[in-house]
C-alpha cells in the first residue's frame, strides 16, 4: 500500500497539469490574496520597502556565506551582478541629487556587498565562474531599458539626465535578475545556497511590488498623479509587477522542493 501523498504534492501536481492561461489566472489570484493579508497585517506600507530592502540584504548574505565556505561561485551569473550593481550605483546616484532618505543608505550597503560579489566572481573565484552557462547577451538587457528610460522617464523638476536615470535604474532592476535565470535554465540543477539567494530576490521583489501597490490603493491613485504625467507613473507600477512575475515561477519549485525536502533543486524543462 502506498503512503498517502503530502497536500503540497497533490497540489503542486493538479497545477502542473493545468494550462498556461489557468495557471496565469490562479497567479494573479494568488497575488491579490496576498496583498490584502499584507494590507491587513501590515499597517505602515513602507514597512514593507525596508523589509524587501532587508531580505535583498538576507540574499546577498547567504552568497557571501556560499563564496566564502564553499569557495566557488559556479552556478552563479556574474552578468546578473554587475546589472545589479548597475542599477543600484544609478539609483544611489539619483537619490543623492533628488532624495536622500533611509533608502539611500540601504541601498549604499547592498552595492558594497554586490560589489565584493563581483569581486570574488571576477578574480577570487574566476575558476569555478560557468561563463559558458552566464550566456545571455548583456546589450538584450541594457539596450531596450536604455532606449525605455529616454522615452518614458518621470516629468518632475529635475534635470532630464537625472529623470532619465532614475528611470533606467527602475527598467534595469525590473530585468537585472534574468542573466541569474538563464544560468539556472542551462543547468537545470541548482544548489541550496544559490536557490535560496535566488528566492530572496522573488521575496524582496513580491515585497516592493506590494509596497507601491498597496501604496497607490491607499491614496486612490494621488501617488501617481504626484509622481507626474503621461506614462511613467504606469510605467513604474507595470515594472514592479515584471520583475516580480519573472521570479514567481522559480519560486513555486523552490517551495515544492523544499516542502518536498530537496535540499538540490531540480527545475523541469521551460521553467525559467
Amino acid at each position: 500500500m502506498k503512503p498517502p501523498r503530502k497536500p503540497i504534492h497533490v497540489v503542486s501536481t493538479w497545477v502542473r497539469r493545468q494550462p498556461p492561461k489557468v495557471k496565469a489566472f490562479l497567479a494573479v489570484v494568488s497575488g491579490m490574496v496576498a496583498l490584502v493579508l499584507l494590507r491587513a497585517i501590515v499597517h505602515d506600507h513602507d514597512n514593507l520597502f525596508v523589509a524587501a530592502e532587508a531580505v535583498h540584504s538576507i540574499g546577498i548574505s547567504v552568497l557571501i556565506y556560499k563564496l566564502m565556505k564553499e569557495k566557488t561561485c559556479a552556478g552563479l551569473s556574474l552578468k546578473c551582478q554587475e546589472l545589479t550593481a548597475v542599477f543600484l550605483a544609478v539609483r544611489l546616484y539619483c537619490s543623492f541629487v533628488m532624495e536622500f532618505d533611509i533608502h539611500t543608505l540601504l541601498d549604499l550597503a547592498t552595492l558594497a556587498t554586490t560589489l565584493w560579489v563581483i569581486y570574488m566572481i571576477r578574480f577570487k573565484l574566476r575558476s569555478s565562474y560557468m561563463e559558458d552557462k552566464d550566456n545571455l547577451a548583456i546589450y538584450y538587457v541594457v539596450v531596450p531599458c536604455a532606449v525605455l528610460a529616454l522615452l518614458i522617464h518621470p516629468s518632475t523638476s529635475h534635470h532630464i539626465a537625472n529623470r532619465i536615470s532614475w528611470a533606467l535604474c527602475v527598467y534595469l532592476e525590473a530585468v537585472s535578475v534574468l542573466p541569474q535565470l538563464r544560468v539556472m535554465q542551462n543547468t537545470k540543477i541548482v544548489e541550496p545556497f544559490t536557490s535560496h539567494y535566488v528566492f530572496a530576490l522573488g521575496v524582496a521583489r513580491f515585497l516592493s511590488c506590494a509596497h507601491w501597490v498597496l501604496q497607490v490603493i491607499d491614496s486612490r491613485g494621488l501617488l501617481l498623479s504626484a509622481m507626474g504625467y503621461g506614462l511613467w507613473p504606469s510605467m513604474v507600477l507595470i515594472s514592479e509587477i515584471v520583475q516580480t512575475f519573472i521570479l514567481a515561477d522559480f519560486c513555486y519549485y523552490y517551495i515544492k522542493s523544499v516542502f518536498g525536502g530537496q535540499l538540490v533543486l531540480r527545475l523541469p524543462s521551460g521553467v525559467v
